[in-house]
């Protein structure tokens, strides 16, 4: 039988002493300094390392984008079971949805008095406004997940998935460049909902407030076009020697 002690013993008498030696079970590893964190934290003089320290000041921020999710989470919970219960003729439930999504069940003469009111029921428009604000809410949640779990593998720590089955595909290539195209995209699909919600409920809109979300709408596409444009263009031979690998990774 082999004396493990007796082993390490003449190990780490023979180790050369820039290096460190990490005995495991059936493995002799020699891992310098620069592959040891905490030799090269050890390493670092107190100014850097108390400013290369301060990237832990952001973790509370993401911890509060999780707690944000948490609201988004029961908000959307709460649209639906007052989706369900309208469904079944809960007018209280009818009425609140109505509220919440904005559309106008008043009736208007040609000056512009509301004369009347429709009758309050479930209707088509009214489910439709509903669900896209159901998707509203699951987007920002999606854009969430993007801003805590990209933000922190990015700017504060590795969370090192990389054997992990769950891992997001995205996150295996993502950087600051990759994050900031992800969020316009994602930023887009939700004025995308958004713009359609309005155009859906037009009715209850003026022509200057259609015009306005449209044109955000138009400067959200045009400012996601340049910071794509601007990514190839600041690194353009990364993404040159991507495409004669074939592994480039479309946004």
């Amino acid at each position: 039988m082999l004396n493990w002690k007796k082993a390490a013993s003449t190990a780490v008498s023979v180790a050369k002493p820039a290096s460190t030696l990490v005995f495991l079970p059936r493995v002799f590893k020699y891992m310098t300094p620069t592959e040891n964190p905490v030799a090269v934290g050890r390493g670092m003089r107190p100014l850097p390392l108390i400013i290369f320290a301060s990237r832990w000041l952001q973790l509370p921020l993401y911890l509060g984008l999780i707690a944000a999710q948490g609201v988004y989470v029961y908000h959307f919970w709460v649209e639906l079971v007052h989706l369900i219960e309208a469904v079944f003729g809960n007018q209280n439930a009818l009425k609140t949805l109505v509220e919440t999504v904005g559309y106008d069940i008043n009736i208007y003469s040609m000056k512009g008095e509301i004369v009347g009111q429709k009758m309050l029921q479930l209707n088509e428009t009214i489910i439709m406004l509903v669900v896209l604000a159901l998707i509203d809410v699951v987007m920002i949640s999606n854009l969430l997940i993007m801003v805590i779990v990209g933000g922190y593998e990015t700017f504060v720590s590795r969370m090192n998935l990389e054997n992990h089955p769950d891992q997001p595909e995205w996150l295996s290539h993502v950087n600051a460049s990759v994050l900031k195209v992800k969020l316009a995209t994602a930023i887009i699909g939700i004025s995308s909902i958004h713009l359609l919600k309005t155009f859906i409920n037009a009715n209850n809109y003026s022509e200057k407030v259609l015009l306005w979300q449209t044109l955000i709408h138009v400067t959200f596409l045009l400012s996601a076009l340049a910071i794509a444009m601007t990514d190839r263009l600041m690194v353009p031979g990364d993404h040159e020697a991507k495409k004669r690998d074939g592994s480039e990774h479309k946004y």
